[in-house]
């Protein structure tokens, strides 16, 4: 149970993991569709989407309200929302800071893995005061598909020279999770909006209640 990870990466999202991002996200979405004149089950679907890419969100709204939904029109309005609460701050999730200097005093190498477009990964990271805290930055860019599919972790391990198996992953989503867990990285959740299911909690070594716990799980298990 407590035996010794060898570990030569940490590979890290975004989103809701390092950022307190998603709920701004969410609640951006949701006034962007109420905005628009849609209400019913709004909340459900938007939850629905947390730890997705922008892309396939689209492709849900429209196939939840069909062909003649105004994405141009939500998006518009999801954008000066979201920008609004971003100017307020760009807050971290707890214990970010103290795993980043965890990891860099121990000398591990890290990534960020996100769904997000490199230009927002950028951006984000930047206004949060972290970027230059990663070694690389693996992008919805960089793939043909995002989470849940494998690909991003697959190719952050290999620009990093490193094998999947010897990768922490530390992820917040269900989706992000199953990515992870796909490409053979020990995976660790540490919640945000939304509640691992039991699948997701048989995929992963550990379910955290903050990164302070990665922290201290990765020392405990002599990857640090």
């Amino acid at each position: 149970m407590n035996a010794p990870w060898s570990v030569d990466a940490v590979l890290l999202d975004m989103d809701g993991t390092l950022l307190d991002t998603e709920k701004v996200y969410f609640e951006s979405l949701v006034a962007a569709l109420n905005a628009c004149g849609y209400a019913d089950d709004v909340v459900a679907l938007c939850h629905s989407m947390v730890g997705l890419p922008g892309p396939v969100c689209e492709a849900m709204l429209r196939d939840h309200y069909g062909t003649a939904f105004p994405l141009a029109e939500v998006n518009r309005t999801f954008i000066v929302t979201r920008d609004r609460m971003f100017d307020a701050g760009l807050p971290l999730k707890p214990g970010t800071i103290e795993l980043l200097d965890g990891l860099a005093a121990a000398d591990c190498r890290t990534a960020i893995v996100t769904s997000s477009s490199r230009r927002t990964a950028e951006r984000h990271l930047t206004l949060a005061g972290i970027r230059d805290r990663f070694d690389t930055l693996l992008t919805l860019d960089d793939v043909t598909h995002g989470k849940p599919d494998p690909a991003l972790y697959l190719k952050a391990a290999a620009r990093l020279g490193v094998t999947p198996a010897a990768c922490i992953a530390v992820e917040d989503s269900n989706h992000g999770v199953a990515a992870a867990h796909a490409a053979g990285a020990i995976t660790l959740m540490v919640p945000d909006m939304a509640p691992p299911t039991e699948e997701t909690r048989a995929k992963c070594a550990a379910v955290l209640p903050d990164l302070n716990a990665v922290l201290a799980l990765l020392q405990e298990r002599g990857a640090l």
